[in-house]
């Protein structure tokens, strides 16, 4: 992989790490299923109305909105709201690359190489250690919602490789707008009229401004460079580089929600980028 590319996915993995902290502050001020459908609902609109529909089949672009909109940030945003802490929620979900790594050689035939294997169970140790310090009192099913979320993410990253070469942002943006309506159909179903009306009736500038940062900085920003990465290598190269975002996010935890970082973590952090350096950085 080109440095060039290196230094983008460092940067969505950044991007990525604090979103945890954004989406963790946003289920605080809206219902978690809300949170979620104003995410995408601007994601897409009215950006569908200037940029053309991606050059592949509909149905991969209507399955990936589901699978990464519908499905992951639908239960991503449920498990933080129900007791999930954003710090713990970006360890666990990262198992996500593990997922595409699976997903992508049985559906799409990639085979990783030994050290990419070898880098993967090094940086998936390193996560481990992060993770014991922050599991005690976390009940089961926040953390079964993120695995499904980690699940889901997977799967989604395997649709944007069966689409080939395509314009990555208007991937982003019409998947987004497939993803819309069924957000729509749970928020209003699990939590009623009430919290549209609260939120178009009294709109605020700060409420405004972490669905902008989810929006457009997270989702179009980084899903679309995250997209362009994967139709540039195979996914058994990228989706390790996820395995950072962990780090960003206890580092995002620490100085925006004061959580703690602990002698374990930081010993899990420097497993995580050894692995990530054997897996990644010795391509050859």
């Amino acid at each position: 992989m080109p440095f060039r590319h290196v230094l983008l996915a460092l940067l969505v993995v950044a991007i990525w790490g604090f979103n945890f902290v954004i989406i963790k502050l946003s289920v605080e001020e809206l219902s978690p299923f809300l949170a979620a459908t104003l995410r995408f609902f601007f994601a897409a609109i009215p950006a569908v109305f200037f940029i053309k529909p991606p050059q592949t089949s509909w149905v991969l672009v209507a399955a990936f909105g589901l699978t990464f909109a519908f499905v992951l940030y639908g239960f991503l945003n449920f498990a933080l709201a129900v007791g999930m802490p954003a710090g713990l929620a970006s360890v666990v979900l990262q198992v996500q690359a593990f997922f595409t790594i699976l997903f992508a050689f049985f559906i799409l035939k990639e085979r990783p190489r030994r050290m990419q294997i070898i880098g993967a169970v090094i940086a998936f140790g390193g996560i481990g250690f992060i993770a014991l310090d922050r599991f005690e009192n976390i009940s089961l099913w926040p953390f079964t919602f993120t695995i499904l979320a980690a699940i889901s993410w997977g799967v989604a990253n395997v649709l944007t490789k069966m689409a080939g070469k395509i314009d990555p942002v208007a991937f982003i943006v019409w998947g987004s707008l497939w993803a819309v309506v069924p957000l729509f159909a749970l928020t209003f179903y699990m939590e009623g009229p009430e919290t549209f009306i609260a939120f178009v009736s009294a709109p605020d500038l700060y409420t405004l401004s972490l669905l902008a940062f989810l929006s457009y900085v997270a989702t179009i920003f980084g899903m679309g460079a995250w997209t362009w990465l994967l139709t540039k290598h195979s996914a058994s190269i990228v989706a390790p580089f996820t395995l950072l975002v962990p780090i960003t996010g206890l580092l995002s935890g620490w100085m925006i929600l004061g959580e703690t970082i602990s002698t374990l973590e930081v010993a899990g952090g420097i497993l995580v980028i050894l692995g990530l350096g054997v897996s990644v950085v010795r391509k050859g």
